[in-house]
């Protein structure tokens, strides 16, 4: 019996908050020393998305 997963189902409210949290949850290697100017603005970016994101699923509560 096939064990695909289905991508066209809707997702729960709390299953969006797993796949939120989840993500955030990615072992990613950063090094300061290393960074450059698009480094430094690619951070900046993510944390306002993020903030953004999380603003949205409460909002939607």
């Amino acid at each position: 019996m096939p064990t695909n997963k289905r991508f066209d189902k809707v997702l729960t409210k709390t299953e969006k908050i797993k796949r939120a949290q989840s993500a955030k949850n990615e072992d990613v290697e950063f090094s300061a020393e290393q960074a450059d100017a698009q480094d430094l603005e690619a951070i900046r970016r993510s944390e306002v998305a993020d903030r953004r994101q999380e603003r949205i699923i409460n909002d939607s509560e």
